[in-house]
């Protein structure tokens, strides 16, 4: 008996240690605000008891994860809480109340692209929060032809696009500092 409980001790204080874990790579990620999964991120499922369906899987270039039992589910742009929830839910028609926990493992960071005049256009991990300015001078800085003022940061999302114009010859005047999200492209005229 007192072995069983040892043994359920260890359980639990792995399961938090890597709860934790992949709460950390989360949050490196983005800073403030929670994570969402995109293609090549690698997250742990984990079923309590039943350990024939727990698993590590990698979200394919599709936005897609391929389950046992369940098939293929949509993981991107859903926060590891969602995708938690989904697989609950579609799990309850093999198993009476599933727990189910999925970490966040790796991730394959996102990035932003520094278009127009800048020295360097490119596209950029975004491993951290960072703003327009940080964005362009990872991207070499300004050119000596750019419009300091005319600096666009076009943000998608699944239903629409938007530009947001930032002037960054007066930062002083703006309401604080505009940070980007993952996939922005931010253009300098």
């Amino acid at each position: 008996m007192a072995w069983k409980k040892v043994c359920t001790a260890i359980f639990l204080l792995s399961f938090l240690a890597l709860r934790a874990e992949g709460q950390q790579t989360q949050s490196i990620a983005f800073g403030d605000g929670e994570y969402f999964l995109g293609p090549e991120d690698v997250v742990q499922i984990w079923i309590w008891k039943e350990p024939d369906l727990s698993t590590t899987a990698v979200v394919r270039p599709d936005g897609k994860l391929s389950l046992p039992l369940i098939g293929e589910l949509e993981a991107k742009e859903k926060t590891a809480t969602q995708l938690q929830e989904e697989i609950r839910n579609k799990l309850r028609s093999y198993i009476a109340d599933p727990v189910v926990t999925v970490i966040v493992k790796e991730v394959n960071f996102p990035k932003v692209s520094v278009l127009g005049k800048v020295h360097k256009p490119d596209m950029y991990k975004l491993k951290q929060k960072i703003t327009v300015l940080d964005a362009i001078a990872m991207a070499g800085g300004f050119t000596d032809y750019a419009k300091r003022d005319k600096v666009f940061v076009i943000r998608k999302n699944s239903i629409q696009q938007q530009r947001i114009q930032i002037n960054l010859k007066s930062p002083e005047k703006e309401a604080g500092p505009f940070y980007l999200q993952p996939f922005d492209t931010v253009y300098v005229e």
